[in-house]
């Protein structure tokens, strides 16, 4: 199989370093040069270090290289890029193959989930090439071949079977779930709660702060679920809860670990500098609240995060808007 892969972050590099371990010809592509530079020159990921480029992997940043003569293109740039991503490439001549995406966000102003996006920019004809991939996986995790579970999902029967199948290792098992828009809100909402789970931690208010802020997330995810068509029941499962508790409780989380340096007294650009990488709930914390409030539904969580973010709530006051909500009846 001949793959391309949009995107070399870590998240890009660890699934590229899976496929081309089982033997794919993968290429992966990348606008930041000095990124491409360092992985062609080190043969290692500039953040990742210590797990060497396979053969049947090799980098460029030219986005034609990708595209043509593949079996399967996968990407994995940031929600935000997205949109320009497609409009590049259907400039260049959108590939009669598979897309297979990774990416986790809602678009701002839009409220567009990515696969949206795509056909928003490549037309609705293609939606039946597009799926996507999300669930608990760390890349650290991942590239050293620890256990994991994941789940693909697309509009088309045969394209699902064809992501299981490409990803599927005896020690990275892929399920599969046709719900495609439960699937991406789960993977886009929660790093919203895991903000404020790192934020929790960053406070030292303990493990019952944190189990309550994921037990509510989950609500908050289950109501945007069914608000966006997908079915709730999907956050049960990998893509959602799976991914909620390890980016809740990973220390590897970016979104995590920003919630935290913020508790700790970090600006919100301290935060993102020292991290280095985009904090995908930032951008889809303002998509999130958007969408709620058109609809007038309730996203407490999410509503402080942002609140905390963009119109300098403190941390404090923050969980105490959450704690001195009108108590009621606990709504599952």
């Amino acid at each position: 199989m001949k793959i391309g892969y949009l995107g070399a972050g870590a998240w890009g590099y660890a699934l590229a370093h899976l496929l081309a371990t089982k033997g794919y010809d993968v290429i992966s592509w990348s606008i930041e040069k000095d990124a491409i530079a360092y992985l062609q020159e080190k043969s290692e990921h500039p953040k990742l270090k210590g797990f060497p480029v396979p053969p049947t992997l090799t980098f460029t940043t030219e986005l034609k290289d990708v595209l043509y003569g593949k079996d399967l293109i996968i990407e994995a740039v940031t929600a935000s890029g997205m949109r320009q991503v497609f409009e590049d490439i259907k400039k260049l001549g959108i590939p009669d193959c598979p897309f297979v995406l990774t990416s986790k966000g809602i678009e701002q102003n839009t409220g567009l989930l990515m696969t949206d996006v795509v056909v928003a920019v490549l037309g609705e004809e293609y939606r039946q090439k597009l799926g996507c991939l999300s669930g608990p996986t760390i890349a650290a995790d991942v590239l050293k071949s620890f256990p994991a579970a994941i789940v693909a999902s697309a509009y088309k029967p045969e394209v699902m079977a064809l992501i299981q199948e490409a990803f599927s290792t005896p020690l990275f098992r892929v399920y599969t779930n046709p719900d495609i828009d439960g699937i991406e809100l789960g993977a886009a909402l929660k790093n919203i709660i895991a903000i404020a789970c790192g934020a929790s931690d960053g406070l030292g208010f303990g493990e019952n702060a944190k189990a309550a802020l994921i037990t509510r997330g989950l609500h908050e995810m289950r109501r945007m679920a069914m608000l966006k068509g997908g079915n709730p029941d999907t956050l049960n499962g990998l893509a959602g809860l799976g991914d909620l508790v390890v980016t809740c409780f990973s220390p590897q989380s970016r979104n995590y670990r920003f919630g935290r340096l913020i508790a700790e007294g970090h600006t919100v650009e301290e935060a993102k500098k020292k991290i280095g990488m985009v904090i995908e709930g930032t951008y889809s914390c303002i998509s999130a609240l958007q969408i709620a409030n058109k609809a007038n539904i309730e996203v407490p969580i999410t509503e402080v995060v942002y609140k905390v973010l963009y119109e300098n709530m403190s941390i404090f006051e923050a969980m105490k808007t959450l704690l001195q909500r009108a108590i009621k009846e606990e709504n599952l």
